[in-house]
């Protein structure tokens, strides 16, 4: 455990990076979390502006925000028995992840359930796995865990 001047001064080093955002006489420096990959409207304090007020108004703190970002993605469907227990699986994730201090925002992509694919679900995996791939590139994520079933 740290001391409390410890945390102090992390607390203090996230509340000058969050601010340093609204500053634009500051370039945009950083490249993780919502920093990365932001969309090309001419300027990049704009751009990381519209995903703060979007992703704010999910009730996200500035705090939050700070942290690293870790994207869950998963099958989970109602409609599929193999994954009945990802949303446990996806809780405990979340769990270990704030433990550790990162933000955990889950993100879903296709479920295929084999007993309802027809013909086969053969056809579906690549499409699956061009989605999963895709999802998590488009995310303004540090790290990703993903959960699947069968």
């Amino acid at each position: 455990m740290g001391s409390s001047d410890e945390l102090k001064e992390s607390t203090t080093d996230k509340q000058n990076v969050s601010l340093q955002d609204y500053d634009l006489n500051q370039p945009i420096s950083s490249i993780t979390g919502l920093r990365q990959g932001l969309t090309s409207y001419g300027d990049a304090h704009f751009s990381l502006f519209l995903r703060k007020v979007f992703i704010k108004a999910l009730g996200y703190s500035e705090d939050s925000l700070s942290r690293p970002i870790i994207g869950i993605i998963n099958t989970y469907s109602a409609l599929n028995p193999c994954h009945s227990n990802v949303p446990q699986l996806i809780e405990a994730v979340k769990r270990g992840v704030q433990l550790k201090g990162g933000l955990a925002v889950e993100f879903p992509t296709i479920s295929i359930a084999e007993s309802f694919a027809s013909p086969t679900s053969m056809f579906l995996r690549n499409l699956m796995a061009m989605d999963t791939e895709e999802m998590i590139r488009a995310q303004p994520v540090d790290a990703v865990v993903m959960i699947g079933g069968e």
